[in-house]
Formats: structure tokens, C-alpha cells, sequence
């Protein structure tokens, strides 16, 4: 969508008419700090969506290999300690 100079120019024109010319500064850097902060809040929505990823993988038990061996030395422990209460 490109504004042409007429576009741009009526646009200015009814801005000034609605606000007055002493108004419109005050009016731009509002609007220049709104956009500001609405950008920096996207970006800390966007650090903390990767934060929660990172922690939520890093706080995935972690699965090793286990040898038949060791794997059937726990079980016999886990029985006699069942087999104890």
C-alpha cells in the first residue's frame, strides 16, 4: 500500500485540523514511545518462549543406555527389597 504525495498531504491536513499544530509533537512521540514499548515487549515474549523451551529440555530426564547386565542386577535388587517388607 504506497501513499502517494496528495495522500500524505490530506493526511497531514486533517491531523492538523483535528489536533492543532501544537499537539502533533506531543502526539507523534507518544506514538513513537508506544511502538517502542510494544516492540520490546515482543522481544521479551520472544526470549521467554526460548527460555521455557531450553529449560523445558534440559528438564527432560535423560535416557542412557544400560547394559542387559546391569539392568538384570536391579531388578534382583528391587525384588529382594520387595521381597524384605
Amino acid at each position: 500500500m504506497n501513499f502517494g504525495t496528495t495522500e500524505i498531504l490530506l493526511i497531514v491536513a486533517v491531523l492538523f485540523l483535528l489536533f492543532g499544530a501544537s499537539r502533533l509533537p506531543q502526539l507523534a512521540k507518544s506514538l513513537g514511545a508506544s511502538r517502542k514499548a510494544f516492540k520490546e515487549g515482543l522481544r521479551e515474549a520472544e526470549e521467554g518462549e526460548v527460555v521455557d523451551r531450553v529449560s523445558a529440555s534440559a528438564a527432560a530426564p535423560q535416557i542412557r543406555e544400560v547394559s542387559d547386565a546391569d539392568l538384570e542386577a536391579e531388578l534382583k535388587k528391587r525384588a529382594e527389597a520387595r521381597a524384605e517388607h
